[in-house]
């Protein structure tokens, strides 16, 4: 299975016994109910993906990866085990599938996927949707966290002084530049030296992810090297997933900083810069 599927793809594979489709929206609060939106619609047998739940609660810091144990439990409650061929869209403006992606991979899924253009191609295709709350069968899902993708403030903070990796945000121009407001206690700015690409550079204008020379542009236009290391940053880990992705189209492998500008900017001991960048 290819790491991006089709609206078309995906019609033809339903019902397929080790295929499992999962909505992964999440939306900020005051947005509205990402769970009551699927309960309402959803591709048939799809199940729900809570990703507001799914996150350390052992920290203040928001979005965090939970413990594996957690993490496994909660996916085998959704009828995710091992050997599944897994599906995840979204119907979220911050294409939150690819921060579903992420974590399952992490987490030890090897045959995951997003589905281009997520749930609003697929309804403006007229594809079949259901409504209410899927009967699921659990599954035995075996995780352990793999933290060779995962960057840890430390970690960040050392490569500040020795570059070794490019750190790319995936915040919106203003808010890297320090020019838009943080959440209290978290300042303005950026990772000195990182670059910027805004994720929602890497869709074409009906929602479906840029492929090929376009998405290999994208990142060069942002000036980033695409045969050096490279670390996805964003506010609280879940946009920094969508350029992540982006890479793994183009055959790179990448990390993700995952406490990303909540735990940057919240740290009085780290060094923040402003402006576009350099």
């Amino acid at each position: 299975m290819d790491a991006l599927v089709s609206t078309d793809w995906l019609d033809k594979e339903l019902g397929a016994p080790d295929l499992r489709v999962v909505d992964a929206t999440w939306l900020m609060p005051g947005e509205g109910d990402a769970a009551a939106a699927f309960e309402q619609a959803h591709i048939p047998g799809a199940v729900f993906m809570d990703l507001a739940e799914l996150a350390d609660t052992s920290t203040s810091l928001p979005n965090m990866l939970p413990p594996a144990e957690k993490f496994a439990s909660r996916m085998q409650s959704l009828g995710l085990g091992d050997g599944s061929r897994i599906v995840v869209y979204d119907q979220s403006p911050y294409k939150t599938a690819a921060r579903a992606w992420w974590m399952l991979r992490t987490f030890g899924a090897h045959d995951v996927a997003i589905l281009d253009g997520g749930l609003a191609k697929w309804r403006a295709e007229a594809r079949a949707v259901e409504s209410g709350k899927p009967s699921v069968r659990h599954r035995h899902f075996t995780a352990w966290n793999d933290a060779k993708g995962v960057r840890t403030l430390d970690q960040m903070k050392a490569n500040v002084g020795t570059r070794a990796e490019q750190v790319l945000d995936a915040r919106g121009a203003s808010r890297f530049a320090g020019q838009a407001m943080e959440r209290q206690g978290v300042q303005p700015g950026h990772i000195p030296g990182s670059r910027n690409l805004p994720y929602e550079q890497l869709y074409n204008a009906d929602g479906t992810f840029k492929t090929g020379d376009a998405l290999r542009q994208a990142f060069t236009d942002a000036g980033i090297d695409l045969d050096k290391p490279i670390v996805t940053t964003c506010g609280s880990g879940v946009t920094a997933a969508v350029l992540l992705f982006g890479l793994h189209l183009l055959g790179k492998d990448a990390a993700l900083y995952d406490g990303s500008w909540s735990e940057w900017g919240a740290d009085p001991s780290t060094p923040k810069e402003l402006g576009a960048a350099a």
